[in-house]
């Protein structure tokens, strides 16, 4: 279901994506985060439905099926580097901000930032070309609203 999907995205140049395909990927990252720890909970489920209707205006039946398609991609996605490399090629630098800010929101969901986590958002923050100090700014941002 996901081959085309995923051989657009890692296409030597690929192109802008499409709102849909971008929700989808991004989603994906956010499921990649939250899986990222060995525990895929409730609550981070619950966060990234919660991240998907906000962001894309969408009802929680469509937000639950928009992380359902994403889990799904997300097993069949390639290695994070060229996955979340992928993504920076196809959207744009605000946007990947906002990224950044709803990967901390999942990985703080559970109340604990564990290390594995930590890990992970600082090479995809890198890797989506978001500096160190935007990524910083994305945290205290979801830090301050717990």
């Amino acid at each position: 279901m996901f081959s085309d999907f995923l051989k657009r995205l890692t296409q030597p140049d690929p192109s802008q994506m499409p709102d849909a395909d971008a929700r989808l990927a991004l989603t994906a990252l956010l499921v990649r985060v939250a899986r990222s720890d060995g525990s895929y909970d409730q609550s981070e489920r619950a966060r990234i439905d919660r991240i998907a209707a906000g962001r894309y205006a969408l009802s929680p039946d469509a937000a639950r099926n928009l992380r359902a398609h994403a889990e799904e991609l997300e097993i069949q996605a390639p290695d994070t580097v060229r996955f979340t490399r992928a993504i920076k090629d196809a959207v744009a630098y605000d946007h990947r901000i906002d990224v950044v800010e709803a990967l901390w929101e999942v990985a703080l969901a559970d109340g604990v930032r564990s290390d594995e986590e930590d890990s992970l958002l600082r090479l995809v923050s890198s890797l989506l070309g978001v500096s160190d100090v935007d990524s910083a700014m994305a945290r205290q941002r979801v830090e301050a609203q717990k």
